[in-house]
C-alpha cells in the first residue's frame, strides 16, 4: 500500500476536472522560482498560465499515453509498448508518419497511480462514446483508456488539403472510455457547433475535434479563385453533414 503525502493535501495543487480514472491537477503558483523569475511567474499565474498535470488512477485496468509523457508511477503498474506483433508495429508507424503522433504509445496497466509530465497547456477530458467517432487535430492526443480504439482517417479531398498546407490524415477515436487532450485554449473558451445536415466553414485549422460522421474538406472560400481573392480569404476548412465541431476561437 502506498500513501502519497503533499499531493492531494497540498493547498497549491487543485483538482480542476476529473472523469473516470483521470484527474487534472493544476498548480496554482509555480513556487520553484528565484529573484529573477518571481515577477514573471506571479503575473503568469494571475492570467491563468499555470502548470497542469494528468493523474491516472489505475484500478486493475489499462491506459495508453503519449510517448515520453510519464513523470512517475506508483504501485503495481507495468508499462508495455502497446504493440501486438510486427503487423501492429508497422501499422502504428504508418499512423505516426501521417498524423504527427508518436509511433509507439506505451500502455500502462495494473493498480496504482500514473502521473504525466507538467504542461502549460489546458488538459481537457472527453467521453469518446459521446462522439461515436471523435477526430482530433494533429498533436493534441495525450492519453486515453485502453478500451478506446485508434485509427487514421483521410481528408475527403487530398489535393486541396495539400494546397492549404493541412495534413492529409487525422487521428480518430472510437469505442468506450475517456480521452485527454492538450489544448492551447481552455474548455471555457471553446465554441461547440452542432450541425444537423448543415455546413460549417472555418478559416484556418482552429477546429480541435469533430465528429467522424462529418465530411471534412479544404476548399476555396469563394466559388471561384476570383471570388476568393476579392474576399481576402483563400482556402477554408469545411465540415458538412450531421455532427459536432469544437473550435478554439483565439488560438490552438
Amino acid at each position: 500500500m502506498i500513501k502519497i503525502n503533499n499531493l492531494f493535501n497540498n493547498d497549491n495543487i487543485k483538482i480542476i476536472s476529473e472523469l473516470e480514472g483521470f484527474q487534472v491537477l493544476e498548480h496554482q503558483q509555480d513556487l520553484s522560482v528565484d529573484y529573477v523569475t518571481a515577477s514573471n511567474e506571479y503575473f503568469a499565474s494571475k492570467m491563468n498560465v499555470k502548470k497542469r498535470q494528468l493523474l491516472i488512477n489505475l484500478k486493475n485496468d489499462a491506459y495508453t499515453v503519449q510517448a515520453g509523457s510519464m513523470q512517475w508511477m506508483a504501485g503495481n503498474v507495468k508499462a508495455t509498448s502497446g504493440i501486438k506483433g510486427v503487423g501492429d508495429f508497422f501499422g502504428k508507424a504508418l499512423k505516426s508518419k501521417v498524423t504527427n503522433e508518436s509511433a509507439v504509445k506505451p500502455e500502462y496497466q495494473g493498480t496504482g497511480y500514473l502521473m504525466l509530465e507538467p504542461t502549460y497547456k489546458h488538459i481537457i477530458l472527453f467521453n469518446v462514446q459521446d462522439w461515436q467517432t471523435m477526430v482530433l487535430e494533429d498533436g493534441l492526443f495525450l492519453a486515453c483508456a485502453a478500451s478506446v480504439n485508434q485509427k487514421i482517417v483521410a481528408r475527403s479531398n487530398l489535393s486541396s488539403a495539400a494546397l492549404g498546407n493541412e495534413g492529409f490524415f487525422n487521428l480518430a477515436l472510437t469505442g468506450t472510455g475517456v480521452v485527454a487532450i492538450e489544448s492551447c485554449a481552455p474548455l471555457e473558451e471553446l465554441i461547440e457547433f452542432e450541425l444537423n445536415d448543415d455546413e460549417l466553414r472555418i478559416d484556418g485549422n482552429m477546429a480541435i475535434a469533430w465528429s467522424g460522421s462529418l465530411q471534412f474538406t479544404v476548399e476555396k472560400s469563394g466559388k471561384s479563385l476570383l471570388g476568393s481573392a476579392v474576399s481576402g480569404e483563400g482556402l477554408v476548412n469545411v465540415f458538412r453533414g450531421t455532427g459536432r465541431v469544437l473550435m478554439a476561437p483565439v488560438t490552438k
